[in-house]
């Protein structure tokens, strides 16, 4: 592998990888591959039994949870404190729009996908997203091969005349840009991916207020194993074919992994109003800067890598202006198409995701920033390892 200096090619046989002493280097690769968020282990840990929730043996017996919703299995604890932290954090408007849980914001990507697809229609209907796009929209689109929807690629290549439906996930994954429709055709369906539109991650600017809207706890909260997501949808009809596609693919959505996240989010709430509590998007928001802060650093020292950007705006949540610190970093290797920086990380024990998943080229990766501190102390201490290699050329 040769970069824009040619120093690359030493990093890439791996010389520096091997200790002083001579004997090969055992240490385990640090998988940053995924954003699985294990950084929030140590606000919860600080919270202790604030969340303990207790279900006795007769409880949650019954399929149905919530006569008085069109979405019959949504807890209602859940809806309200849902309802709740949206009005307090300000970035998103939920009167007058239908809640529909589901397994994750994964799930309701495709429980979103099929109110959306007409049924009458001859040929699958287009479904696209600007790259880089979310890696798993694809298989997310075209694994079951329903004949509904296909998937089409880069909403910016996409010819807008006839139906279709664009993806758009703002802040964006994997590069953290606040992202908008590309198409803008007059038969077009959007679909708004709002995993990251929390004060942590960026400023929450105004609140969101499209057709169809999507959220999940895991990376709000950090609680992914518990597998909760939810939409707020305007259209009944939409809500309704959205909650159909859950009952049928699963008879509706765990009651106790409902009541957990419900809890969790009144905790979060309780900790933006109760000056007794620390805050959690402000303990959240202090972690991501740090890391970013540390990350810069590396990266301007190296000479090697640049990483995005962001601008400076004002936080209706925070209350002052403030800098984005998205849950990933899109890392890009400098040089030429032809340069593999998922291959150079990966020779350096850092498991990433290549910029190839995402629909653009491989000098691109995705870098989870989401990990535990000993995870992400090792990273960074790897990635200047790749910079001492440089160096002793």
């Amino acid at each position: 592998m040769s970069g824009a200096d040619g120093c690359l090619v030493m990093c890439s046989s791996f010389p520096c990888a091997t200790p002083e002493n001579g004997t090969r280097d055992t240490s385990p690769t640090i998988v940053l591959d995924h954003g699985d968020p294990t950084m929030y282990e140590s606000y919860w840990q600080k919270m202790g039994n604030k969340c303990n929730i207790t279900f006795n043996g007769n409880d949650s017996l019954s399929y149905f949870a919530n006569g008085k919703s069109l979405c019959w299995f949504l807890e209602s604890k859940l809806e309200e404190q849902i309802k709740r932290l949206h009005k307090i954090v300000g970035n998103a408007i939920v009167d007058n729009n239908y809640i529909v849980v589901g397994t994750g914001s994964s799930q309701l990507v495709q429980a979103a996908l099929y109110a959306l697809s007409p049924s009458d229609q001859l040929e699958p209907i287009s479904v696209v997203s600007a790259s880089p796009f979310y890696s798993a929209y694809p298989d997310m689109t075209d694994f079951v091969r329903s004949g509904l929807h296909k998937w089409a690629g880069d909403a910016n290549l996409f010819e807008k005349d006839g139906p279709y439906i664009e993806l758009i996930t703002s802040p964006n994954n994997p590069d953290g840009i606040i992202r908008e429709p590309v198409v803008n055709g007059e038969q077009g369906k959007l679909i708004y991916d709002l995993a990251y539109y929390w004060p942590q991650y960026t400023s929450i600017t105004s609140p969101a207020n499209h057709d169809v809207m999507l959220f999940t706890i895991s990376k709000c909260t950090g609680h992914a194993g518990s597998r909760i997501g939810w939409a707020l949808v305007k259209d009944k009809e939409v809500a309704g074919k959205m909650t159909k596609f859950m009952e049928i693919s699963t008879i509706g959505v765990s009651k106790e992994a409902q009541l957990r996240a419900g809890k969790i989010l009144e905790v979060v709430s309780d900790s933006c109003l109760d000056f007794t509590l620390e805050n959690f998007f402000e303990y959240s928001r202090s972690l991501m800067t740090d890391r970013w802060q540390r990350l810069r650093q590396v990266v301007t020292d190296n000479d090697i890598f640049f990483i995005q950007n962001y601008p400076r705006q004002y936080c209706l949540f925070t209350k002052d202006v403030c800098e984005s610190h998205p849950a990933f970093a899109w890392l890009i290797c400098k040089g030429g198409e032809e340069e593999d920086c998922e291959k150079l990380l990966k020779e350096h024990k850092i498991q990433t995701r290549s910029g190839r998943r995402f629909g653009t080229d491989s000098r691109k990766v995705r870098i989870s920033m989401l990990s535990r501190d000993e995870d992400f102390n090792i990273f960074l201490k790897r990635l200047m390892t790749i910079k001492g290699c440089i160096n002793k050329k």
